[in-house]
C-alpha cells in the first residue's frame, strides 16, 4: 500500500467510524501525519482525493473539515467515475434504472400536487415543441428530475441523476432515426405523466420502467458515438 493510499484509508476510517463527525474540523497535519505514519505530501494528497469525493471540504484560511456527509452530496460524487464507463459498462447498470425509476416514480404519483402535474406537462410541451436534440436532452431531464424530487428521497434523486447524466453522452436524438425516436419517447413521457397526474403509481412505475427499457434498446442497437448532449434519459 503506498503512503497515499495508507494516508487515505486512515483519513476514512476516521471518519467511518465517526472519530470524525460531520461537519468537525479535522486534526492539525502535524498529528494527522505523525498518527497515519504518512508524510505532509502524502496527506495533502488524500485529503484532495476525499475532497474530490465530497467528504472533506478545505476551507481556506480556516482548516479543513469533513463535509455535511448528506447522502445525495456523496452521492453525486460517483459520476467521477461513473462517468468513464464505457457504453458496455452503462448497459449493465440499466437494470439497476429500470428498478429505481420505476420506484420513484410510483412514489411520485402517491405524492405528486397539482403543481407537479403542471411542470411535467410543461416540459413535455416544450419537448415536442423544440428542434434542438440538445434543448430536449436537458428538457428531458429536467421531466425525469421533477419525478425524482417529487418521489421525496433526495439520495435517490441524486443517484439517478448521476446515471442519467452519463447517458446523455449519447447522441441517439441526432442520428437519423433520431425524429422517430423523439417522437416514441415525447408518447412515452405522456403516458408516464398521465399516470402519476392520475395517483397511480402501479401504471407509473410499469410506464417508467418501459421508457428506460425502451432507451437501454435504442443504445445497445444503435451504439452512437460519446458526444456532448443529446441523448433521452
Amino acid at each position: 500500500m503506498s503512503a497515499v493510499d495508507k494516508a487515505f484509508h486512515g483519513l476514512r476510517h476516521m471518519i467511518g467510524t465517526g472519530r470524525l463527525g460531520a461537519g468537525e474540523r479535522i486534526p492539525p497535519e502535524a498529528d494527522l501525519c505523525a498518527e497515519l505514519g504518512v508524510s505532509r505530501g502524502s496527506l495533502r494528497e488524500a485529503v484532495r482525493m476525499l475532497a474530490a469525493l465530497g467528504v472533506l471540504e478545505p476551507r481556506h484560511g480556516s482548516g479543513t473539515y469533513v463535509s455535511p456527509l448528506q447522502p445525495e452530496d456523496v452521492i453525486g460524487s460517483l459520476s467521477l467515475t461513473l462517468e468513464l464507463l464505457p457504453l458496455s459498462g452503462l448497459l449493465e447498470m440499466y437494470e439497476i434504472r429500470r428498478v429505481l425509476e420505476a420506484h420513484v416514480a410510483a412514489k411520485a404519483a402517491a405524492r405528486r400536487t397539482p403543481e407537479t402535474v403542471e411542470t411535467l406537462f410543461a416540459l413535455i410541451e416544450a419537448m415536442e415543441a423544440t428542434d434542438d436534440p440538445a434543448e430536449a436532452s436537458d428538457l428531458d431531464h429536467r421531466f425525469h428530475a421533477e419525478i425524482a424530487r417529487t418521489g421525496g428521497n433526495p439520495a435517490l434523486a441524486s443517484l439517478l441523476a448521476v446515471f442519467r447524466s452519463r447517458s446523455r453522452k449519447y447522441q441517439v436524438f441526432t442520428l437519423p432515426e433520431g425524429p422517430d425516436l423523439r417522437h416514441k419517447s415525447d408518447e412515452d413521457h405522456r403516458v408516464l405523466a398521465t399516470a402519476i397526474a392520475d395517483r397511480d403509481p402501479g401504471a407509473a412505475a410499469g410506464a417508467a420502467e418501459a421508457h428506460v427499457a425502451q432507451t437501454e434498446r435504442w443504445l445497445r442497437a444503435l451504439m452512437p458515438p460519446v458526444e456532448e448532449g443529446g441523448a433521452p434519459s
